[in-house]
């Protein structure tokens, strides 16, 4: 498979600000560099996305996958960044067949960083196919350690969402933006871009499990499962719909996933579980 042509735009992903804490002291600290990304495909403007920018490439071809404007990463012949003007040029081979009618019908997210989603992703949900998944809970506990020790913009700046793609509990790709849907995005991306390169090498006991800040909601678990992951662990909860969603393609979601906490809301037989290691403590940073 052809690998498109990419540029590789970096920006500043923090921007120091003066401020004024509780004590009436004066101090310096980083704020999230948010910027927008104006999206055109074959010249034609589609969206603008407001993001860190930290891998604008992998989001802009997450984003038209997730989206399901193109079917294969060799319909795309180029992606160009230009923070100067804040615009990514996308040039296809072909073109993309009935765009203005597939472009015309938004629903509202409940996302922040992206504000509309495309409304023909609920009618294909029913045609994802998971892969088999079994994840252990020394697995899950791994990941949730992982996470908890990863350098981070939240860390140093806060406001902002983290996303990871595991393979068990090997951690594969970090990535944080302003909006949850712009990290999972860009994961997507680069896993079209890896795909291209080599086929996935997960199994059934070390599969993809992807990993978010952000509550489950229905967009979230469509692009899980859209990407062929069949396990998601979030910080947080899930929503009605991302819960019915997951269950009718057969996902497995783990939410309130802190510590030795979490509960998994649909598809327990992916889960392996270990109760007896809900007592022991954490591994330590060092």
């Amino acid at each position: 498979m052809p690998r498109p042509r990419l540029t590789e735009a970096r920006a500043p992903l923090t921007r120091s600000v003066p401020v004024v804490n509780q004590h009436g002291e004066a101090e310096t600290i980083s704020i999230p560099a948010e910027r927008p990304l104006t999206v055109y495909v074959d010249k034609r403007e589609l969206v603008t996305l407001m993001t860190l920018g930290a891998r604008p490439e992998w989001l802009v071809l997450g984003y038209l996958r997730n989206q399901r404007l193109v079917q294969s990463i060799d319909e795309v012949e180029s992606v160009t960044v230009d923070w100067e003007v804040g615009s990514a040029a996308v040039k296809t081979h072909k073109g993309i067949d009935r765009i203005e009618e597939r472009t015309s019908r938004r629903v509202v997210t409940t996302g922040c960083g992206q504000g509309s989603v495309f409304g023909g992703l609920m009618e294909e949900v029913d045609s994802l196919r998971l892969p088999e998944a079994r994840l252990a809970q020394a697995q899950l506990y791994a990941i949730v350690n992982a996470i908890r020790l990863q350098e981070s913009t939240y860390k140093s700046a806060g406001s902002v969402h983290g996303c990871a793609l595991f393979q068990g509990e090997e951690m594969l790709l970090f990535i944080e933006d302003v909006g949850r849907h712009n990290a999972v995005d860009t994961i997507a991306g680069w896993m079209w871009l890896r795909e291209s390169d080599q086929p996935a090498a997960a199994t059934p006991d070390q599969p993809l499990v992807f990993y978010t800040t952000g509550r489950l909601t229905s967009e979230m678990v469509i692009k899980a499962a859209q990407m062929g992951v069949a396990i998601v662990v979030s910080r947080s909860g899930t929503t009605q719909m991302g819960y019915e969603i997951a269950e009718r393609v057969g996902l497995c979601t783990v939410g309130r996933a802190t510590g030795r906490h979490f509960i998994c809301y649909t598809a327990a037989q992916r889960l392996v579980l270990q109760p007896e290691l809900a007592g022991q403590r954490l591994r330590s940073a060092s």
